[in-house]
This record gives structure tokens, C-alpha cells and sequence, in this order.
């Protein structure tokens, strides 16, 4: 049985909230967790394993009962009862209308997780008196989802239902979703899953770390000294995964951060030759850097990087508005972001992706709208829009009484201008993925000309083949048994521990290869 106590008061529209959830039994504990968080982003949550005397607001009690879930809720004003049908496997009792064959164990976990989530997010619908744009949907990939049932066959108008009356998500999101999911499995349609891969090299340094930022990421200034010991331990882990992957056929190349760019050219060069000298160029559908922040970017390490068959860069400007550039921590101007831009065209680059976030502290509708507006003069391939969020490992959180004062302003007339301006711009949607603490419950969306997509991106949000990560910080995925099944191998994180320990991070990958792939 589960218990959830919440305590809630207001200050103007935003609800402040002391929340309980007092867990006696476990089972879709985050899930829970997840979808209240949603509706209170201001909640103080805690975990309760035995119940305390404090007194609540609202107080709501999850449980299951023979044949259902059920959700008592009480507040000061009024008590209900919501219950939802628990979903058996053929060997016991189940409805003809729900089960019609055997379910496994997976299929039955996730069949009572959404009944769950079906009658808790209708009472949080009722207590709040407002509507989430994706339903009671907590994963970071609905795409994935509309992915699935396109795979197995179902029509889009199908999908469609499925998505509004099991899932609750809005008209619109669904529509993302669905016309996302279908430019994906066109997009992918040559990929050999069964035998290819991706390959993500993480660069952790950065010129300055961003007041949002919650990346394994490192100041260049403290840590220029120790850049070329940080290579020496990359460069080895290359040789060896390359040696692992022999078999198999490399797809894309990733090269990301932190800042790519804040190496030396001498050292994108020696980063570069070692992976075409291990894994060699041969047949790869795209080659990304993230030249990311504008203040790494010179002509000579973009001349550097022009030797190499890289297909695709990033110059992101995140925003065109300098006073919260400053705000946000990074070291660099408008002008330098459009000065970049306009060096990289003139080398020849015809493939620019540049990132924005909108849901930034100060920043408005009208803000938003300029930093559009210059995007659009500079016209880059691709746009990728995220939505903010905050993260526990983020000096924005963590020093959140230093910033109390700012306002985070994000909503559907702001998602709906990023999408007007893509397309305005000939771009179209080509993937989508959400993350926790996202301001407004929103979602990050790719947008991109034709042919212009960024493979790498749909490959790592949809699942679909292996993608093996190197450096600090990296997570390898790898998927096997048809795309069934993934097992993660991490690398760690702090920059001088996987210099000291690298040859344990190439015995934990050789392991993870050899026993799943």
C-alpha cells in the first residue's frame, strides 16, 4: 500500500508544496513520484518509509485491492475515491476486454503502471484544476511510444486514440509525437540495427560552466594542464573499443561535452586522426562536433576539424539576449555567436545545427521572439529547442535562494513561436525527447531542413542499436535481442579518476561487449 500526504499552500498562481509520500509498498514508487511532481514543480517532495504526525493539506492514499488500485484523497474541503482495474496475467483474473492472451511479466508491470497512472493523474486533474500537455506521461521519449505501435503495424489515426484516451496526452503533443515518430522510421529505414553502432566521445571541459548546466563539466581555465593527460587516457580507450567493436559496423560519430572546441587544435587533431586510425570513416551516415560554445571556436580549429569527414557541427547560442547570457554564465557575446556562425559558412560548412533554450530566467515571450528572429538571419540547418530544466547537480538549484527572484517563464504560446519560426524557416520536426523538472511540462524538439537531420539523435532517443560512449562520464547503451533489451556501462565521471583508472573503464566495456553484444 502506498500513502501520499501532500501539504499545499499558494503564493499568486504557483502552488508551494510540502509533500509526504509515505511508501509501504514500492511498486511504481517513481512513477508516482514522477507524475506528482508534474503537477506540484514547486513541491517539496520527500519519501517516507513509516508514517509521520505531521498534518496535511491534502492527504492521498494509493493501494491495491484484489481487483483494483484504489485512491482515496482528502483535503479540507472535499474527500473522494478513484479506483483503477489491476491487469492479471492469464492464470488468474483478468478482463476479456483487457486480456485476450498470455502477458509476460514486463507487459503486465506496464499494463498496471498506465492503470495506475490513468486514475491518479484524473485526480490530480480534479485537485488542481489543470491539464498536463503530455498526459500522464513521465518518460523522457514519446516518440519511442508512437514509434512502437507504428512498428507493430497500427495506423496513425490509431495511434492517435491510443495516445488521448489511454495515455491523456493533449491533441497537439500527439500530433508532435506521431509526425516525429513517422520522419524517424524514414529517416533510420537504412540503418542496420542488428549490426551497426554509434560511438559518442565526450570532451568534459568548458570555457565556463553554465548556471544551468548539471554535465560532467570542467573549467578549461583549472584544467588546462591536465587536457593532454585526459587525451593520452581517450586515445587509449579509442584503440581498445575498436578492437571490440571489429565486428560490427560503425554508423555515426559524436563528438560532444562540455566543449569539444576548447581543445587545441593540435589537440582536435590528434583526437581525430586516433579515431580514424581505430575506427576509420568508411561508411559513416554522419560525423557531428559540437563546437557548441561560440568562445572555443577559431578559424584555425575549425580549419583543423575541415581535414576530417565531419558532416555536421553545433554553434549554440542557447540565446540572443545578452544581459541573460551574462545572467547564465556564459563567457561569450551575440556577436561572437553570429561571428562564428558566419566563419564556419565561409569554411564550407553546410550542415550548422544551433541550440536554444527557452524557459530561461528573465526571459519572456518578446525575448524569445528576438532570439528567434537572429537565428532566422543567420538561417543554420538545424534548430534544436529545449525547454529548461533544472537539475539537482545545477548551481542553479543548488544556490536556488540566490536566484529566488528570477522568473521562469515558459508555456504553450512560447513552444508554439519555436515551432512557427522553424518552420517559417523550411525546417520540420525529426525528434523529440522530455526530461525531468522541465519548466511547463514541456518537451525538447529537433527541427531540421531536408536531408539535414541529425541521425545521432534519433539513434540515441530511439534505442534502436547499440551506442557506445567514451570519456568521462560516458554511458554506453547496448541494446541486443532484437532491440528488446539494454544494459548500460558507465565510465566515471570525475575527470581524474578516469585518467587514473582507465584500464578498469576498458575491462568494464570489454566485459559489458562480450557478455550482451
Amino acid at each position: 500500500m502506498i500513502h501520499l500526504q501532500l501539504s499545499v499552500t499558494k503564493r499568486g498562481t504557483i502552488h508551494l508544496c510540502k509533500i509526504g509520500i509515505l511508501l509501504l509498498d514500492r511498486d511504481f514508487e517513481h512513477d508516482i513520484y514522477e507524475l506528482i511532481k508534474a503537477f506540484y514543480p514547486e513541491g517539496d517532495i520527500h519519501s517516507l518509509y513509516e508514517k509521520d504526525e505531521a498534518v496535511y493539506d491534502i492527504f492521498f492514499t494509493v493501494k491495491k485491492d484484489n481487483d483494483n488500485f484504489v485512491i482515496k484523497y482528502e483535503t479540507k474541503d472535499q474527500k473522494g475515491v478513484a479506483s483503477a482495474e489491476v491487469i492479471r496475467g492469464a492464470d488468474g483474473d483478468s478482463s476479456q476486454e483487457t486480456h485476450e492472451k498470455l502477458m509476460d511479466a514486463h507487459e503486465l508491470r506496464k499494463a498496471n503502471k498506465d492503470s495506475l497512472k490513468y486514475a491518479l493523474y484524473n485526480v490530480l486533474v480534479k485537485l488542481t484544476g489543470r491539464t498536463l500537455p503530455w498526459g500522464n506521461l513521465t518518460g523522457i521519449r514519446p516518440a519511442k511510444l508512437a514509434m512502437g505501435m507504428i512498428e507493430s503495424g497500427m495506423k496513425n489515426t490509431e495511434i492517435a486514440q491510443e495516445m488521448r484516451e489511454r495515455y491523456l496526452v493533449s491533441a497537439k503533443k500527439t500530433a508532435l509525437a506521431i509526425t516525429i515518430a513517422n520522419r524517424e522510421r524514414a529517416l533510420l529505414q537504412d540503418i542496420d540495427y542488428e549490426h551497426g553502432y554509434s560511438l559518442y566521445v565526450g570532451i568534459p571541459f568548458c570555457p565556463s560552466i553554465c548556471l544551468y548546466c548539471s554535465f560532467s563539466s570542467y573549467p578549461l581555465k583549472l584544467w588546462a594542464k591536465r587536457v593532454d593527460e585526459y587525451l593520452d587516457a581517450l586515445c587509449l580507450e579509442i584503440r581498445e573499443t575498436a578492437r571490440m567493436m571489429k565486428n560490427y559496423k560503425l554508423d555515426t560519430i559524436y563528438i560532444g561535452g562540455g566543449t569539444p572546441t576548447t581543445l587545441e587544435p593540435y589537440q582536435l587533431k590528434r583526437l581525430l586522426e586516433q579515431l580514424g586510425e581505430s575506427f576509420g570513416f568508411d561508411g559513416l551516415v554522419e560525423f557531428t562536433i559540437e563546437a557548441g560554445r561560440p568562445d572555443s571556436i577559431t578559424r584555425e580549429k575549425l580549419e583543423t576539424i575541415k581535414e576530417f569527414p565531419v558532416t555536421r557541427i553545433s554553434v549554440n547560442p542557447q540565446t540572443m539576449n545578452q544581459d541573460t547570457l551574462e545572467i547564465i554564465g556564459r563567457r561569450h557575446t551575440v556577436a561572437q555567436t553570429i561571428e562564428a556562425f558566419h566563419l564556419a559558412r565561409e569554411l564550407n560548412y553546410n550542415n550548422i545545427n544551433m541550440d536554444l533554450i527557452v524557459g530561461l530566467p528573465g526571459e519572456d515571450i518578446s525575448k524569445v521572439k528576438y532570439t528567434l528572429e537572429k537565428v532566422k538571419e543567420l538561417s543554420p540547418d538545424s534548430l534544436t529547442v529545449h525547454s529548461l530544466a533544472v537539475k539537482r547537480a545545477a548551481r542553479l538549484n543548488m544556490f536556488k535562494d540566490k536566484y529566488q527572484e528570477m522568473t521562469f517563464e515558459n508555456n504553450q504560446e512560447i513552444m508554439d513561436l519555436t515551432q512557427q519560426t522553424a518552420y517559417s524557416m523550411e525546417m520540420g520536426p525529426y525528434y523529440l525527447y522530455r526530461q525531468k523538472n522541465m519548466k511547463g511540462n514541456f518537451e525538447n524538439v529537433g527541427y531540421a531542413k531536408v536531408d539535414k537531420a541529425g541521425i545521432y539523435n534519433i539513434l540515441i532517443m530511439e534505442e534502436k542499436q547499440p551506442i557506445i560512449a567514451l570519456g568521462a562520464g560516458g554511458s554506453s547503451k547496448l541494446v541486443f535481442d532484437h532491440g528488446k533489451r539494454i544494459e548500460r556501462v558507465e565510465n566515471v565521471k570525475d575527470v581524474t579518476s578516469y585518467i587514473a583508472r582507465i584500464d578498469e573503464m576498458i575491462e568494464r566495456k570489454r566485459t559489458g561487449i562480450g557478455t550482451w553484444l
